[in-house]
């Protein structure tokens, strides 16, 4: 793994403490363009590490920590992105990952998401995008747990609808007596959706709850994210929760009262 610049200062010439960088991991077999985004990124304010293949081992940083976000190329030499995706997925729920795909590959970014990605990036790009599209998957994996219930909300700890209930503070979801597994983006729409349980919520307006951005023409993403957590509420077995599809509108979710 090679470092990317670091402007942080050391030793005795340091007069300052620095704000501190938040750590992103690249992981693309195009050295170059790799090389590049890490250079532009540093003058963006993140602290980049470089890996271009699927790494084997946990994904330290120099310090001997997690980066705070991992920029997954699809196409690796020998296990793909959708390999450590699945991995980290199993091992590391939460933390924060946008998948790199090629362009007009849907399969790929409904994959990509399905797996648990929270956000994705069809090549080639501005990297002025990706820094934007890091800054947004970072503010809402940190925003805190009042702000999942709805920017400007009234801040809250707990929320419920039926048998489905949050716990906002742990970013915790429940179905009945099942845990369930959620990625950050997931847990951010069905914290959304539970918040305005029996209302339609717009696709433009999970978007930039969840996922930090503004929804464009051709973006399935939120779409996804919903099937997704239709798919891990339906595998706890509990009944009494639905979310609803509005054709051209966005989503509601329906919740019956606990038996």
């Amino acid at each position: 793994m090679a470092a990317g610049r670091n402007r942080r200062q050391h030793g005795a010439e340091a007069t300052e403490i620095m704000p501190i960088r938040p750590q992103i991991l690249i992981i693309d077999d195009d050295r170059e363009l790799a090389t590049m985004l890490a250079e532009f990124l540093d003058h963006e304010g993140f602290d980049v590490q470089l890996a271009h293949e699927a790494p084997s081992a946990p994904l330290e940083t120099a310090t001997g920590t997690l980066p705070d976000l991992v920029v997954l190329d699809v196409m690796l030499p020998g296990r793909s992105g959708f390999d450590l995706l699945r991995e980290l997925r199993a091992r590391e729920m939460r933390l924060p990952i946008l998948m790199l795909t090629a362009r007009g590959d849907a399969v790929d970014r409904i994959l990509g998401l399905e797996l648990g990605a929270d956000d994705y990036l069809s090549k080639p790009f501005d990297p002025r995008e990706l820094a934007a599209r890091i800054r947004a998957v970072l503010r809402r994996s940190s925003s805190g747990s009042a702000n999942d219930g709805g920017d400007g909300a009234e801040a809250v700890t707990e929320l419920q609808a039926g048998a489905l209930r949050l716990d906002l503070a742990r970013r915790r979801a429940d179905h009945g007596d099942t845990p369930l597994e959620l990625t950050g983006a997931e847990f951010r729409v069905l914290a959304r959706l539970v918040r305005d349980a029996g209302k339609l919520v717009s696709r433009a307006e999970l978007t930039e709850h969840a996922l930090g951005r503004k929804l464009t023409l051709y973006d399935r993403s939120i779409d996804t994210h919903v099937s997704n957590l239709r798919r891990k509420l339906e595998r706890t077995g509990t009944r009494g929760i639905e979310i609803r599809a509005v054709r051209g509108a966005g989503y509601e979710l329906l919740a019956e009262p606990p038996a």
